[in-house]
Parts: C-alpha cells; sequence; structure tokens
C-alpha cells in the first residue's frame, strides 16, 4: 500500500467521522450490528475506519428504557455506513500478486522472503518493449503472460543468472504444475470471499468480481490443459502428473475410507473435500461448450472407476475400505450435471465390442457394480468371514452376516444414488442409462439357461447389484393403491426393442401368434413407451436373467450339499473298512469330502448374506407382488383390478396381449414367492397375504391361462410352502387368510379338486411322479381348513356335480392304491436287508463289495420309503376325511368296487400274515407310523360301513377279503386300544352285513357257461350296460369304460382321446337314427340278450334248487 493513500483522507473517512460525532449526541446510542473488521490477505488495499466501541448492554438498555417515556423525543432514523471506496488498479496488482504468487518487482520477492515469484524474464522482456519506462502495475491485461512466465519456469533447471537463482532455489520443492495452479484457484476464492465482505459499492465490486472471473477462467483452463497434457510446461520427475492428480482427491472424499495417495487435507495447494465440488464446477463451466470436458475428464473418469482397489481379491471386505473412495469420488463427478452427461457420452459407459463376460469390467459402471460377497467371484469372503461355518456360533454367523449386509447397503444405496442423477442430469443421460441396462439384459441372456457356463455371462454379484438399482427406480410408481399401475404400457414388447423377446416362450401362445400381434401394435419410433414402462420391463427382465438365476444358483449348492452328504455316508458305511487295507486310502476320500463340504458351506453362507438380506427380501416381494397384481390386471377381461378384483375363474376366453407376455414373467413371480415364502415369510406380515393369497387363486382356478404345466404346479407348491409353520404361525402365511378371505371360502375348495384332476395328466415326461407331490400339497392344505364348517360345506357342493366328484375320489383311490403298494413293498425290503446285516457273524463273512452294494441299495430303499409313506399316508388321511363328509360320490359302480378292493389289500398288508415283514429299524426316520395307518384305513371302513353298496363291493372282492381278515383287525383294534367300543361294535356289525352280502352274491354268480359276446373285454365278466366305443368299435360295459375314463381319457383299444359322452348304446352301430340313438332305449337287441341270458339262467339255477329239494 502506497505512503499517499495512507496519508490523504478519503470521503469515507470524512462521513464515518461525522456519523461518530452523531452517536455522541444521541446518548451515545450506535448501532448494535459492529462493522466487520477487514480480512488481512494481500488482496485487501483498502484501510477499513476503525469501528465504533462496541456497546455494552447497560448502554443498549438506556435507550430502550426512555422510548417508553412519552415526554422523550423520538429517535431519528440511523443512517447505514457509506460504502468504502476501492482503488481497481492498486487492488487489482496485489489481487494478481497474491493470487498468482509471481512479480515483476525483484523488491517484492525479496520482502516477501522469495515466497512470491520474481518473473525476471517476463520482466527483462517487458522492459525492453517499454525502453526507459517503469514497468506497469500487474493487471489483468498481463495474467496470460505472467502465468506461462510462471508456469515455465523450471526449479531444476541450471542457470547462470546469479539474481535468478536464489528464486530457483525458493520454488516449492517437487511441485506440479497442477498443484500450483490448485493453489492458485483457492487463494482466488480467498480474494473473492473477502471482496464480498468488504462492502464496495456495487459497481466497483461488479468490476473487481469481474476481473476474478477473467483470472479464474485462465487458471482452470491451465489445470484443465495440465490434466489433459502434463507435459506441456516443466515437471518434477517421480510425481504422478496428469489425470492422477485429480483422481488422488477424489478418491479421499469418502469419510469411511483410508484416503489414497492423500493424507495433507491442509495443503494450500491440494483440493480438500470442500473443494472439489466447486473445482469441478469451474472445469465444467469453462470446458463444457463443444464438449471439450470429454477430453479434459475423460481420463480422469477412467483411471477413478477402473481403479485397482475395485478388483483386489478381499473386495467389500477389505479392512481398508478403500472402494468408497471410488464411490465418494463418483459422486462428486456425477453432482455437476455436465460432468454426469459426459461421463454417459464415453465410448467406455457402454463399450460396444464387450461380451457378456467381460462387460462388468469394460464398462465405466462395470467395476463398482460387480463388487459383492458371491463365492466365484469373491472367494476371500467367504475364506475371510465363514471358515469352518459347522465351527461357528449362530450369533458369530450373525455377526458376520450383519457386517456384510451394512456394506452391500451402503455401496447399493449409492449405485442408486449415482445412476439416480445420471438419469435426472438430461434427457441424453437418462437415455444413455436405459440403454446401459438393456445391454446388461440382451448381454446376459444365457444366464437363464439350464446349463450354463459362468465364465460366458455376467457374475451374480453384478446382476444382483443393477437388480438393486432397478428395485429403487421402481418404488415411486409402485404405490399401495396401485394409482399408476396405468401408466406401464402393456403393449410395451410391441412397442420397444429395449428388449428382445422374439426367442422366448410366451405365456399361451404361439410365436406366430406373438410375431403377429407385436406387427398389429406397432407404432412410429416417435411415441416411446415412457420411463415408468422402461423400469417396470427392464426391472421384471433383470430379474429374469439375473436376480433368479442366482437364486437358483443358490439351490444348486444345497443339491451339492445332498450329494456330498450321500458320499461321505457311503464312505463311511458300516465302519468295516476301517482296520483293513483300504484304511488310509479310505480315510484320505473322507477328509477331502469334508473339505469340499466345508467350503461349500462357507459358500452357501457367502450367498445368504446377500440374498437372504431382510431388506432385500422386502424389495423383492413388494415388486413381485406388485407384478403379480399387474399380471391379474392383463388377464382381467375388465383391466381394472385390483379396484375392484377380477372375478373368478378368470373367463375362458384368454386375451391375446396376456397370451403373448413372455412366460417367464409368470415363472419369476412363482419362483420369488416360492423362495420367500421359505426364506423369509415373516416378510409377508407387514403387507402382500392378500396379493398372495389372490395370484394363487386367480391362476389356480383358472388354469387355461397357462401353457406350461410345470409353473401351474409350482403355484400349488407356492400354496404348500404357505402353509408351512414359522415362528409363532403354525399356519405359516396364508393358513389363517384360507380359513377367513372371502375369496379363499368361495373358491378355494373348487380349486383344489379342480387342480388335483388336472394334475393327473400334464403331458411331461415325469408327470407320474409329479402329480404326487401336488396332491401332497393339496392335501395338507384341506388338511387345514377342514374344520372350517364353511369349507366342508363348499365340498358338499363341489359333490352335487358327481362326474367330477367322482373322477377326483377315483384319483385319490388310485393314489392310495400305488402308493401304499410300493411304500409297503420298500418297507419289505428294508426290513430284508435289516435282517440281514443284524446277523453279524454271517454278515462279516460277506465280501466288502457285497456288504456296499447292499448298504447303497439299504439307503436307496429309505429315501424312496420315506417319500412313499409320506404321501401315501396324506391321501389316506384325505380319503378318511372325504368319506366321513360325504357318502354318496363314493357309492357311484365305477368307484365302490375299487375303494374297496384297496381297503382290503391294504388292511390285509397292515394286519395279515405280512405285516411282519414291516418290522424296521428306526420307523420314524422313515415316517413310517403304522399305528396311525392303521386306524385311518379302519375308520374309512367305518365311515362307509351304513352303505349297503360297500359291503356288497367288500364281499364281491375274492382277492384280498376274508371274514378271518376282519376279525383279526378286530383283535388288534382292541388290544391296541385303536377304536372305542362304540367303534368296535360297528365293526362287528360290518363283518356280518358282509357275510350276508357275500352268501347272496355267491347264489346269484353261479350262471355256468357264458357266451364271449356277453362278457366285458376287459374284466371278462358279464355285461349289464353295453355301449360300443366310436373309433375302435369295442363293444364294453358302459361301468368298465367308466372307470377306466376316470383315470385315462383315451380308448383302451386305440389309444384315441375318448370322453364317456362319446360311447352309444349296443344298438345304435346298426340305427340310422343318431337322435334316437342318443335318447331312446328300445330294441337294445345285445342288452336284451344278456337280460334275456340272465333271467333264463336265473330259472334254471331256480328249477335245479327245487329238484334237489325234490329228491332229498
Amino acid at each position: 500500500m502506497s505512503d499517499a493513500a495512507q496519508k490523504e483522507p478519503t470521503p469515507q473517512d470524512d462521513a464515518e467521522r461525522i456519523r461518530l460525532k452523531r452517536l455522541a449526541k444521541l446518548q451515545n446510542y450506535a448501532s448494535n450490528s459492529p462493522v466487520p473488521s477487514g480480512s488481512s490477505t494481500p488482496a485487501t488495499i483498502t484501510p477499513r475506519p476503525s469501528s465504533p466501541r462496541p456497546l455494552t448492554p447497560k448502554a443498549v438498555s438506556k435507550p430502550i428504557t426512555v422510548a417508553k417515556k412519552v415526554e422523550e423525543p423520538t429517535l431519528p432514523p440511523i443512517r447505514k455506513k457509506a460504502p468504502s471506496h476501492l482503488d481497481l488498479d492498486v487492488w487489482e496488482n496485489e489481487m494478481i500478486t497474491s493470487v498468482l504468487k509471481v512479480t515483476l518487482d525483484k523488491s517484492i520477492t525479496e520482502r516477501s522472503s522469495y515466497d512470491i515469484v520474481w518473473l525476471k524474464p517476463l520482466a527483462d522482456e517487458m522492459q525492453s518493449e517499454i525502453a526507459g519506462q517503469s514497468l506497469p502495475r500487474l493487471n489483468i491485461d498481463l495474467i496470460d503472460r505472467l502465468l506461462i512466465a510462471r508456469l515455465e519456469i523450471d526449479p531444476q533447471a541450471m542457470t547462470e543468472d546469479l539474481e535468478f537463482l536464489p528464486v530457483l532455489a525458493s520454488l516449492p520443492p517437487q511441485q506440479t504444475i497442477f498443484e500450483y495452479l490448485v493453489g492458485s484457484w483457492k487463494r482466488l476464492n480467498m480474494a473473492r470471499s473477502t471482496l464480498v465482505k468488504k462492502g464496495y459499492t456495487p459497481a466497483e465490486t461488479q468490476s473487481a468480481l469481474t476481473r476474478l472471473d477473467k483470472l479464474r477462467d485462465l487458471i482452470i483452463s491451465y489445470a484443465g490443459l495440465t490434466l489433459q497434457e502434463p507435459d506441456m510446461f516443466p515437471q518434477p520427475s517421480g510425481r504422478p502428473l496428469g489425470p492422477p492428480e485429480l483422481v488422488t482427491p477424489l478418491l479421499s472424499l469418502s469419510s469411511l475410507s483410508t484416503p489414497l495417495y492423500y493424507t495433507n487435507n491442509a495443503s494450500p495447494n491440494a483440493l480438500s473435500s470442500s473443494d472439489i465440488e466447486q473445482f469441478l464446477q469451474d472445469l465444467a463451466h469453462r470446458f463444457e461448450p463443444d464438449n471439450e470436458i470429454d477430453d479434459i475428464l475423460g481420463d480422469v473418469v477412467r483411471q477413478l472407476l477402473f481403479h485397482e482397489s475395485l478388483s483386489r481379491p478381499e473386495g467389500l471386505g477389505g479392512a481398508v475400505a478403500t472402494w468408497r473412495g471410488v464411490v465418494g469420488g463418483l459422486e462428486a463427478l456425477v453432482s455437476v450435471k455436465s460432468i454426469a452427461v459426459m461421463i454417459t457420452r464415453m465410448p467406455e459407459w457402454n463399450p460396444v465390442n464387450a461380451t457378456a463376460a467381460n462387460f462388468e469390467t469394460l464398462s465405466l459402471m462395470g467395476p463398482l457394480c460387480r463388487l459383492g460377497v458371491f463365492t466365484r467371484e469373491w472367494p476371500t469372503i467367504a475364506q475371510t468371514y465363514f471358515s469352518d461355518p459347522e465351527k461357528r456360533s449362530p450369533q458369530d454367523l450373525e455377526s458376520s452376516y450383519a457386517s456384510l449386509r451394512g456394506t452391500l447397503k451402503s455401496l447399493q444405496s449409492s449405485l442408486f444414488q449415482i445412476f439416480n442423477t445420471l438419469v435426472r442430469a438430461a434427457s441424453s443421460s437418462r437415455e444413455a442409462v436405459l440403454q446401459y441396462f438393456s445391454r446388461v439384459v440382451s448381454l446376459n441372456v444365457k444366464r437363464a439357461g439350464l446349463q450354463v457356463d459362468p465364465d460366458t455371462v455376467a457374475s451374480d454379484s453384478f446382476m444382483v447389484n443393477i437388480q438393486t438399482v432397478l428395485y429403487r427406480f421402481a418404488e415411486p410408481f409402485m404405490d399401495a393403491n396401485y394409482t399408476k399401475i396405468d401408466r406401464i404400457d402393456p403393449l410395451y414388447y410391441a412397442q420397444s426393442d429395449r428388449i428382445d423377446i422374439s426367442e422366448e416362450t410366451r405365456i399361451k401362445a404361439t410365436a406366430q401368434e406373438a410375431s403377429q400381434w407385436a406387427e398389429e401394435n406397432r407404432v412410429s419410433r416417435g411415441s416411446a413407451p415412457n420411463f415408468i414402462s422402461d423400469i417396470f420391463y427392464l426391472t421384471i427382465a433383470m430379474s429374469h436373467y439375473g436376480y433368479q438365476k442366482t437364486i437358483s444358483n443358490y439351490n444348486e449348492l444345497d443339491k451339492h450339499m445332498e450329494d456330498i452328504e450321500r458320499h461321505l455316508n457311503f464312505l463311511n458305511g458300516d465302519g468295516s473298512g476301517m482296520g483293513s487295507a483300504f484304511q488310509a486310502r479310505i480315510q484320505a476320500s473322507i477328509n477331502n469330502i469334508k473339505n469340499e463340504k466345508a467350503k461349500v458351506q462357507s459358500a452357501q453362507c457367502a450367498y445368504e448374506a446377500q440374498l437372504k438380506d431382510p431388506e432385500l427380501i422386502f424389495k423383492s416381494i413388494g415388486f413381485t407382488l406388485f407384478l403379480s397384481v399387474w399380471l391379474i390386471r392383463q388377464a382381467d377381461p375388465n383391466k381394472t383390478h385390483p379396484n375392484p378384483p377380477a372375478e373368478l375363474p378368470l373367463s375362458k376366453d384368454v386375451p391375446m396381449s396376456f397370451r403373448v407376455l413372455p412366460e417367464y414373467i409368470v415363472e419369476d413371480i412363482v419362483d420369488y414367492f416360492y423362495f420367500a415364502t421359505r426364506h423369509g415369510p415373516d416378510k409377508f406380515e407387514l403387507a402382500g397375504k392378500n396379493e398372495l393369497l389372490t395370484f394363487i387363486l386367480t391362476f389356480l382356478s383358472s388354469t387355461w391361462y397357462i401353457k406350461n404345466p410345470f409353473l401351474k404346479s409350482k403355484i400349488n407348491d407356492v400354496l404348500f410352502m404357505s402353509i408351512w409353520g414359522y415362528g409363532r404361525e403354525s399356519t405359516g402365511i396364508l393358513g389363517g387368510l384360507l380359513n377367513s378371505h372371502p375369496l379363499a371360502l368361495k373358491h378355494l375348495m373348487s380349486v383344489l379338486m379342480h387342480f388335483y384332476i388336472e394334475v393327473e395328466q400334464t403331458g411331461a415326461s415325469s408327470q407320474f411322479y409329479d402329480k404326487f407331490n401336488a396332491r401332497r400339497n393339496i392335501s395338507y392344505v384341506l388338511k387345514i381348513v377342514w374344520n372350517n364348517p364353511t369349507h366342508r360345506d363348499a365340498l358338499n357342493r363341489e359333490a352335487e356335480n358327481v362326474d367330477k366328484f367322482v373322477r377326483f375320489i377315483n384319483l385319490m383311490i388310485n393314489d392310495v392304491t400305488y402308493l401304499m403298494d410300493e411304500s409297503l413293498s420298500e418297507l419289505t425290503q428294508i426290513h430284508d436287508i435289516q435282517t440281514e446285516m443284524d446277523n453279524t457273524e454271517q454278515w462279516n463273512s460277506k465280501p466288502l463289495e457285497y456288504r456296499r452294494e447292499r448298504e447303497g441299495a439299504l439307503r436307496q430303499l429309505e429315501r424312496h420309503a420315506s417319500s412313499y409313506t409320506t404321501l401315501g399316508r396324506s391321501t389316506v388321511e384325505l380319503l378318511k376325511l372325504f368319506t366321513a363328509e360325504t357318502k354318496r360320490p363314493f357309492m357311484m359302480p365305477e368307484i365302490v368296487d375299487k375303494l374297496a378292493a384297496m381297503l382290503d389289500y391294504n388292511l390285509e398288508a397292515l394286519v395279515g400274515p405280512r405285516m411282519q415283514n414291516l418290522k424296521v429299524r428306526e420307523p420314524a426316520k422313515l415316517r413310517f407310523d403304522p399305528r396311525a395307518l392303521l386306524s385311518d384305513v379302519l375308520q374309512i371302513f367305518l365311515n362307509l360301513s351304513d352303505q349297503p353298496e360297500f359291503t356288497k363291493a367288500i364281499a364281491g372282492d375274492g382277492r384280498s377279503y376274508s371274514k378271518g381278515l376282519f376279525e383279526q383287525a378286530e383283535a388288534i383294534m382292541f388290544k391296541r386300544s385303536l377304536k372305542s367300543e362304540t367303534e368296535l361294535e360297528k365293526w362287528r356289525l360290518l363283518i356280518t352285513k358282509v357275510e350276508e352280502a357275500k352268501e347272496t352274491l355267491e347264489a346269484e354268480e353261479d350262471l355256468g357257461e357264458i357266451p364271449d359276446e356277453f362278457l366285458d373285454p376287459l374284466m371278462f365278466s358279464i355285461m349289464r350296460d353295453p355301449v360300443i366305443l366310436p373309433t375302435s368299435r369295442t363293444t364294453i360295459d358302459r361301468a368298465t369304460i367308466k372307470s377306466h375314463l376316470l383315470s385315462d381319457t383315451t380308448d383302451p383299444f386305440n389309444r384315441m382321446p375318448l370322453a364317456i359322452e362319446d360311447v352309444v348304446p349296443s344298438w345304435c352301430a346298426i340305427n340310422s337314427n343318431s337322435e334316437q340313438c342318443a335318447n331312446e332305449f328300445s330294441d337294445l337287441e345285445l342288452k336284451n340278450q344278456i337280460d334275456a341270458f340272465l333271467i333264463e339262467r336265473k330259472r334254471m339255477k331256480a328249477d335245479s334248487s327245487e329238484d334237489k329239494m325234490d329228491v332229498s
């Protein structure tokens, strides 16, 4: 500051003195807001007048007291302090000197102890230009030359100029050009802040700010160019130059991570966390035009997002969470809109030549998105957190889960915030994000295959992280009242090519129908679907190709573990190999298997850390429920579900817009419901039970909407899992609703019966075995609701449809017949092997190979027997319940004989001579309870004992029935207290009735030789109501073909489709009047011949009896 400026008073000084005199006259009243003191920075060149003495509280209160007195005069308004004057030329010189730390005056450098650099070469150059004149003050017109001159100084250069040598020697050691420019930028910000606080006139302040902005643009320009071309000016050796100089402070932004290569946040020449946002904004403002920023920050983004910390083996689980720095740096970058848009323009954003396998390593977001816990990508996680899981306590494991889940939540939340910021930055960046998601889907179509090489597709971690991001995007339109569900475009697959489903199986449409529908509904490019539709359908696709496959991989580990357990059991055997020559080899194999088991268990735990994360399950359930409601809405003819709900059953006319949807929509809904009901049933407690029940009942009551039989069975499996008890809920998620929800009370019984019948023939190669599992599930559901009178009334209403109900109970009888026969047969074989092994001396004498073979056979028999006994018992229980509730359908001619024969056969197995063969070790392990099973079989007999048709059918069973068998059953009932005295008396009465019926039947059946044309071709019994099968032209008894069609809807002689309505009485074969054939029964030639034959034989038998009586 010059001496003249200090001696001459300014107008501001005079104004301040006058103001102070006035204040003194007004009883020392002064403003209670003291004028702030000036900054000590060199940028301040005008002295501030001294502030008035601050008033004490007493001084302040005095005028307040006086103001209350009426006689006191009112104080005049206080005038504001006049603004200070700014000498722009002086300020400009000192500001440039302090910001750039340069001067053309050697004395200034010396007075600053060489902190300010003397630009001697530039001073000499300018002096030569204005020979004989003094060098000008530093001003904005010179800043370009000043800055270049400073940047061109090489501290390591040799010089013979002794005057300039101290300048070179005093330069900061190893300071890079970027650091110098950052320091200048920070000093400029301080100068700006000080300027604004000074209170100069608006015109002077604006003029000064304009000069500062020009200098800022220059500094930022060179900072950007230095990032792009670090060798443009002399640089120190051994220092990272260019992009790493900005990457380093970006990596330090996360407070949760240890800064990388960046420890001195207080350095005046380094960007601190509070500086970075403004610095990036300045860079963006300077280089945004013409996309220059791409070249300036492109390499910075690459080096940040491909940082080596993202590929370290420890991944998320390292002690030093360096990956958080990458997240923090990226968040800072995308917070500036132009940089966010620039990132989505980069070729690495969505690399053209990337494959499914390397997309996550080549795309910018890939390395961050592939962080996770799954074993294949991050084996160190399982080794570190879940080593020796069998030896870990539940609390210890839960602690590991909590730690990893917290880290995953932090990562996934940050990923969403980043993608969300990109989406909101501009329409172009939003489209780039959608294309990114779409590319991930299209590249990973093969992930959904049954046999896929994991090295050829994206990793589980990558796909699950993207899934969580999409879930977050979907949240805004998934409100509880479904008010935004109509904003989802149902014609999306026809109007958008973002997701290619041309190769996907449709719910109920052929490829040709799907192609025609798409063509009819395709519109011009101008009306693209909205963002909600894009996110909705992308979330569905990502789930199918990514998240669901990850769950499948987890399930495969369960199967692998079962195989390991079986192998381990086989190696352990009975221990006879120990002590032999094979002991060392066997023990080595056992140890290897145990090590493999520990690895698989660790991998399972790692998967569970993510897949069983309560928050992820909750979000997944939320989206799946929303999707299920949307799907029913597409099937609903009124397109109004759930307000109001769709009417059940749905229309037989399935809308084409529903039929052409990819089948994986239904598959993924069902698969995730199954997973969630099994692993997170408690997550349905807050919401979702009603939607789950509605989805199940809708598509089980309207199975014609879904073509794939496996999907229908899976829906039934979900129903079964939803009644599986957990915690304090003994009847699971839906047990209570099944007995209270109006939809269940109205439709459940019909739904279960309908599906029990339908599952008999699915068209699949495994249909014979699949049906038993499906029907076991149904029987469990029926037991849950059986005590509800409303459901039993519904059953009785269903029984009024005799044909349907008869077919239903016929299938139950068939199942019991097969399952009981298989289970009892395998129990007998188990008994034989165990008896053989009990003879220790003889057993040990057998060859080792023989013993191993028998042990393997025993284990296999035990597995099968356990399954058969469970399925058989559940079906018998169902039969017991139904025969107690409704009896008439069981007495139909095509049912009653089969039912009686089945019961007699199983009773003989349980109480007859063969029962000794059913004694096995550990029957509970095989789920075999002979006492309970016998009690249920006997109860079925008792339930139907008052039906004459039933007693007659028992009497007619010549294969298994005997009076001695029933008396033996009575003795066991009494001995084991299986039944009450009343029931025992009822049993004795049944025996009497059966014996009487048997005598009557024997008397009627002695017909002598019967003509072949009167015999049924299947049963070889005399036909009572002959009919002709339309395609094979075979004559057969109506009761026989009705019984056959209950289980098989084909002609038994040529396998052509057949229904009972198609058969005609035999006489119609020669009658040309089809209507008469269907409605009249006169002149039934074959039937009349049979009736005449029976009358004649009865007459002959009666005559024979009379003759015998006369002879006697």
